[in-house]
């Protein structure tokens, strides 16, 4: 299977549907991208060497450290690297990519709701 960016757009549409409230509300207010590659810039300022080590990327100012008084830089922004996705997804060999695709999108709009990579892993078995 090699899912499109439209078909991986779905899937994590989905994902972030199924939230509960009242993380949904406020993952409506996040904008998803999904792109075959994350970018050079994003590389480079994340310090990552091999594109395929990056399946997702949250940019923003998470929930819990935002104030009325910041200035308005924009959207939040979840991105999906399709290219990535897929090649972890075929490398595993036993995981749906639908499930994939839902743990790396939720994985990101975690950093929008503030929690770390840390806070994360701990309720997040995915990797064991």
């Amino acid at each position: 299977m090699n899912a499109t960016i439209d078909q991986i757009g779905a899937m994590a549409r989905i994902a972030v549907e199924g939230l509960p409230e009242p993380f949904r509300s406020a993952a409506a207010q996040v904008v998803l991208q999904v792109v075959d590659w994350p970018s050079d810039d994003m590389l480079d300022d994340l310090g990552i060497d091999d594109p395929l080590d990056l399946t997702g990327l949250y940019e923003g100012i998470p929930l819990t450290e935002k104030s009325v008084m910041d200035p308005g830089y924009g959207p939040d922004l979840v991105w999906l690297f399709r290219e990535p996705i897929l090649a972890e997804w075929r490398d595993r060999g036993n995981v749906d990519l639908a499930e994939l695709v839902a743990h790396v999108t939720i994985h990101e709009f975690a950093h929008h709701f503030g929690w770390s990579d840390e806070d994360i892993a701990t309720i997040d078995r995915w990797w064991e």
